[in-house]
């Protein structure tokens, strides 16, 4: 199915044409009643006319702003009237409202098992709205029934296609270091899905990602552990590039230390540096031989 224009006019002037039938109908029937001889035929006309009005009336169809009314005509799709106001269509026709305005769908937590197969919890909002009025009338039961269990079916596939992180890598996509990426990837492929709705996708978001909750501590350790051994490392090529400043410092001021000497100096100085305690000092009342 795809959405066509129906045919129609001013409803005004078919509820003054209903209105004057009607009128005319019910007067011309009850002149024939009261008159001396009543005529059955006067009566039989004005009953018709009464009815032709009541016929008219049926044709007549209000459209809210944002609003839709597809028209079938004893089950065939005539076409749908999308410009709001009153007018009239073919009578005795079945009028059935679709709404145009913007949706929003919020996904409850599902909980999946990302690329590495861990579990996690990830939800998304979906914003959406009708662009055919006959695909999602004909084509599909219950559209935002249809949106719901496809967005679901959606967010799993995606979420089951990347990692929930990287650890110690810059390279690849991941569902926390990508959330836009990840959500361009689950719109297109949502709108996929939803085009035999006729249902327009606006936008995508995730709106919730965490780990389940059984293993949510034992990733936060990784992640911890990580993190430090990061560090650490930044703090080592920092104190490699101090200790080698020092040495030529102490060169241009043309202190000279032997090879035992400059070795006792740099571990000095990288113990003290990378320690994460404050440097104990100890007094060599000695020499560095004895």
């Amino acid at each position: 199915m795809t959405e066509k224009k129906a045919l129609y006019i001013s409803g005004y002037l078919a509820l003054f044409i209903a209105l004057i039938a009607v009128v005319c109908g019910i007067w011309m029937a009850a002149m024939s009643i009261a008159a001396a001889e009543p005529s059955g035929l006067l009566i039989a006309l004005g009953i018709v006319i009464v009815l032709l009005g009541f016929v008219i009336m049926t044709s007549l169809v209000i459209v809210q702003p944002n609003q839709a009314k597809v028209i079938t005509f004893f089950g065939t799709y005539i076409g749908t009237v999308v410009e709001s106001g009153l007018w009239m269509v073919l009578p005795l026709t079945v009028k059935t409202s679709v709404s145009l305005k913007v949706r929003n769908f919020n996904s409850q937590k599902l909980k999946v098992n990302d690329a590495e197969g861990n579990p996690i919890e990830i939800g998304a909002v979906i914003v959406f709205k009708v662009f055919d009025t006959a695909k999602s009338t004909f084509d599909v039961d219950q559209y935002e029934r249809f949106v719901e269990i496809q967005s679901e079916s959606a967010i799993r596939h995606i979420a089951a296609q990347y990692p929930y992180d990287i650890f110690g890598s810059e390279d690849g996509v991941s569902l926390r270091g990508n959330a836009d990426e990840v959500a361009s990837d689950l719109q297109q492929d949502l709108q996929r899905r939803l085009e035999v709705a006729g249902v327009e996708l606006l936008e995508t978001r995730i709106t919730h990602l965490a780990y389940s909750p059984e293993i949510a501590s034992a990733m936060l350790q990784r992640q911890q552990a990580i993190a430090i051994v990061a560090a650490r490392q930044k703090i080592v090529e920092g104190a490699v590039g101090m200790v080698d400043a020092a040495q030529k410092q102490l060169e241009e001021n043309g202190i000279e230390l032997d090879a035992e000497r400059r070795a006792a100096m740099v571990n000095n100085l990288m113990v003290s540096i990378v320690s994460d305690r404050a440097a104990q000092p100890v007094i060599n009342t000695g020499s560095l031989y004895s």
